[in-house]
């Protein structure tokens, strides 16, 4: 018997915690019926074939038994692409099979996934073909949310929205969203679904304390109008607001990784002292700076849920425990306001 057999048998079945609805909070998504944990698992990072099998095992178990109920997924998240969607498969068969009502689980397609013109952007065929290529490697017959994962500027919007409201009616999908929509697109994209019969439920949008895009852009504005649900993913900007890089790189941070979206040179000594005056703040209401990062992004009414990749099970503790303060003065965000600003000012 190989090792990895061995480690397998040495691993007793999950069973879910009893308690885990207790302290998490479940926000409702836009204007319909479905509940959101306030914390979801992004499979983005360390989910892939590259990674350890028992660490993204550990990871989902303990995700669970906390009461995240959203689990994020993408075609083409890895390395290498699908490979992500096949772990969830492999942890879906091994432990949380039975408890598949209480999840929901996403996905999305948009970005390159395979050669050839019908394995990118926003085509009616690319949108359906990578659906049921999805749901094989996850072993599923249905994702709770298909999203659109970026704009297609050459394909017509009805087009791409009729391939979501085809997933949603065939049964394969039971919610449609958007990710990487402007304002405008995002309107649009609900108004075509709405014709269509279909809700556009959410639209999911990078957010972080040093990206604020979204307030000067009207995003939040329009999906409140539109009756839609908000979800945040990069919301401790790769980690940099965790303040993981006050005092240097960590050889196994995803700023020594050159693939990442993190790059080496975004860690400016202007970003750090940032990230410090942040992290004193954050004390001070007794949370460590990621949490006070995380606590910050759900502030936002239309924000349902915000989306936490982790590499190891205290990181997922740590960022669940933001939940534990989501409260802030008025003093506290003028005195965030003036650290950001005097951040973007220099």
């Amino acid at each position: 018997m190989n090792l990895t057999m061995e480690k397998q048998k040495q691993i007793p079945p999950y069973a879910a915690a009893p308690s885990r609805y207790g302290a998490m909070q479940y926000r409702r998504c836009g204007n319909s019926g479905l509940m959101l944990s306030a914390v979801s698992l992004g499979f983005w990072h360390n989910f892939g074939g590259y990674d350890s099998y028992e660490n993204a095992r550990a990871v989902t178990r303990r995700a669970f038994d906390l009461g995240i109920t959203v689990f994020d997924l993408a075609n083409n998240y890895g390395p290498p692409a699908g490979s992500a969607e096949e772990t969830f498969g492999r942890l879906m068969k091994d432990d949380m099979r039975p408890y598949r009502d209480e999840m929901v689980v996403t996905t999305k397609a948009g970005y390159t996934m395979w050669d050839g013109p019908y394995g990118d952007w926003g085509s009616r065929k690319y949108l359906l073909s990578s659906l049921d290529q999805s749901l094989r490697r996850m072993g599923l017959d249905y994702v709770d949310i298909f999203y659109h994962h970026r704009m297609d500027p050459q394909t017509p919007l009805e087009e791409t929205m009729g391939a979501l409201a085809q997933a949603v009616k065939s049964g394969k999908a039971l919610y449609a969203g958007i990710s990487n929509y402007s304002p405008e697109k995002a309107a649009e994209a609900a108004r075509i679904l709405e014709r269509m019969g279909v809700r556009c439920l959410i639209c999911q949008s990078c957010y972080n304390m040093l990206d604020r895009g979204l307030e000067e852009n009207g995003l939040f504005e329009t999906l409140a109008r539109c009756g839609m649900g908000a979800t945040a993913f990069s919301p401790l900007a790769q980690g940099l607001l965790t303040g993981k890089y006050n005092s240097g790189i960590p050889a196994d941070s995803r700023a020594a990784d050159r693939s990442s979206f993190l790059k080496e040179e975004s860690i400016t000594p202007q970003a750090i002292e940032t990230v410090a005056a942040l992290g004193r703040l954050a004390a001070r209401r007794g949370q460590s700076t990621a949490q006070l990062a995380l606590s910050w992004v759900l502030r936002q009414p239309v924000m349902a849920s915000v989306l936490v990749g982790a590499s190891r099970v205290s990181q997922l503790e740590e960022n669940v425990g933001a939940l534990k303060n989501l409260e802030f003065s008025r003093e506290e965000l003028s005195e965030i306001d003036g650290i950001l600003c005097r951040s973007s000012a220099g």
